[in-house]
């Protein structure tokens, strides 16, 4: 039977993610990325519908400042302010995306595989950027939770960026639809991540020199 999550554990081992270049904090956008992800879950008239993702952000930087490290209990307190649910436990059921074309499998060894890449996370030895690229990709295709992944895997990319003090003032290219068994994809990704970050701080010192 199909697996996507299988695919995305092989791809994520034959990506060369040192060949991203490095960047180093503070980078400051003039704006909030994700908290513009946020308001544009408003409605016109109703504003409260990205109340979810801004408490749960809020809390993400909070716990970066702190020096927190990243696992799956710390992601899940963000992602019960996502839903506004009391509990958010690990999925127990397989999961499917993009309209079902994507099946991501369960087993019982799932949630300690998952808790494994969380940790790597903080890897030293990788590249800021291309560690926050695979963290997204990891929580996308493992799909932990039973709604609102995406949110959490932009959380937690910008999580590991805030842990650097970087905050990116746009998210919308690295939120394009990404596929498990697709390692340029994955690369390029991580990329755009270095891209978004060397942009924010080009736009913030011109701000700052005019």
């Amino acid at each position: 039977m199909r697996d996507d999550l299988r695919d995305w554990l092989r791809v994520r081992q034959e990506v060369e993610w040192a060949d991203v270049r490095e960047v180093t904090g503070p980078i400051r956008g003039r704006r909030d990325g994700i908290l513009a992800v946020a308001a544009l879950r408003d409605k016109p008239g109703e504003t409260t519908r990205g109340d979810g993702l801004r408490a749960a952000w809020q809390r993400a930087r909070t716990d970066a400042t702190a020096g927190e490290a990243l696992g799956f209990c710390l992601l899940q307190e963000w992602q019960k302010l996502v839903l506004g649910l009391p509990e958010v436990p690990f999925r127990t059921l397989p999961a499917f995306a993009k309209e079902g074309r994507e099946r991501y499998g369960l087993s019982a060894e799932t949630p300690s595989l998952f808790g494994a890449c969380l940790a790597e996370s903080a890897a030293p030895e990788l590249p800021l950027t291309a560690r926050a690229a695979r963290l997204y990709l990891d929580v996308c295709f493992f799909h932990p939770f039973h709604d609102g992944n995406g949110r959490a895997a932009l959380l937690a990319l910008g999580f590991v960026l805030a842990q650097e003090d970087i905050l990116l003032d746009e998210v919308g290219p690295i939120q394009i639809r990404r596929y498990a068994d697709d390692p340029v994809g994955a690369l390029s990704l991580a990329r755009i991540v270095h891209t978004l970050a060397v942009a924010a701080e080009r736009r913030n010192r011109r701000f700052e020199g005019g």
